[in-house]
C-alpha cells in the first residue's frame, strides 16, 4: 500500500472514530425520530443532489435495509443527466417544490437530507418543504464548510431539526498532494453512507421490539423473493421507486 493510499484509510477510519462520539446523541434522536415515524407507519424520504444522490438510492430497496425509506430522485440534479447542467440546477431556487410535491409526504413524516456543503437552493427548500408539510428534518451536512461559504445564505444545518455533522473540511477532500495546493480523497459519501446504515440497523434494533421490522433480504439468499415480494406489496403505493 502506498503511503498516499494509506493516508486515506488512516484519515477516513480517523473521521470515523471521531463521529462515534460527536455523532452520538444527534445519532440517537434521528434514530428515535424514525422509530416514531415508523410505528405510526410513516415514511423517510432521503434526498440529495449531485453526488449526495447516492445517499438516497443507498438505502432505498437495500438488501438489510428497511422498506419504509423512499428516495427522492431528480434526475436533472444528479449526475447521468449531465453533470454540469446538475451543478446549475441544484443551485437553482424554485425547481425543488413541485418534485417534492409528487411524492406525497405527510406529517409525520421524516426527511433526511444530504448536502455536504448546506448552501444550495435545492436542499435548503427541501427542508422548507419539510417543515412546512410536519415532518421530522434531519440533515446529514459540513458545517464547517457552510460556515466557509455561506456569506449570510440560509444553511441547511440553521433549518434542520436533527443536524448530523459529517465534521469534513470545506471542499471535502481530506488528503494533499505533495507539491500543490490541491486535495483528493473526498469522504462525504463513505461518511454519509456509514451514518445512515448505522442509523437504520439501530432502528432496526428497536423496531424488533414490536417483532420483526421491515427488512430486505439480499435477493440471492433463501425466502428473499417471498419476504421481498411482501414487503413491496406494502410499501409500494407511496413509493414510486419500488
Amino acid at each position: 500500500m502506498s503511503a498516499v493510499t494509506d493516508s486515506y484509510f488512516s484519515a477516513l477510519i480517523g473521521r470515523l472514530e471521531t463521529l462515534r462520539e460527536t455523532l452520538a446523541e444527534p445519532m440517537s434522536k434521528a434514530s428515535a425520530a424514525i422509530c416514531a415515524a415508523a410505528r405510526a407507519d410513516r415514511r423517510v424520504y432521503v434526498f440529495g443532489t449531485g453526488h449526495s444522490h447516492m445517499l438516497a438510492e443507498e438505502v432505498h430497496y437495500r438488501a438489510g435495509g428497511l422498506a419504509f425509506t423512499i428516495p427522492v430522485l431528480v434526475g436533472s440534479a444528479m449526475l447521468h443527466e449531465g453533470a454540469v447542467i446538475s451543478s446549475v440546477y441544484e443551485r437553482t431556487e424554485g425547481l425543488i417544490r413541485p418534485v417534492f410535491e409528487r411524492y406525497g409526504m405527510q406529517p409525520g413524516d421524516v426527511l433526511i437530507i444530504a448536502s455536504n456543503s448546506g448552501v444550495n437552493a435545492a436542499p435548503i427548500e427541501a427542508a422548507d418543504y419539510g417543515r412546512e408539510i410536519g415532518a421530522t428534518v434531519i440533515a446529514i451536512t459540513s458545517l464547517a464548510y457552510s460556515a466557509a461559504i455561506a456569506n449570510g445564505r440560509r444553511r441547511l444545518a440553521d433549518i434542520a431539526d436533527i443536524v448530523l455533522d459529517n465534521g469534513l473540511p470545506p471542499g471535502d477532500a481530506m488528503i494533499d498532494l505533495p507539491g500543490t495546493e490541491l486535495k483528493v480523497g473526498p469522504a462525504s459519501t463513505a461518511v454519509g453512507t456509514t451514518v445512515l446504515n448505522a442509523i437504520f440497523a439501530d432502528v432496526a434494533a428497536e423496531l424488533c421490539k414490536d417483532g420483526n421490522p421491515p427488512v430486505y433480504l439480499s435477493a440471492n439468499m433463501p425466502g428473499a423473493k417471498e419476504t421481498n415480494q411482501q414487503l413491496v406489496k406494502k410499501y409500494r403505493p407511496r413509493n414510486p421507486h419500488l
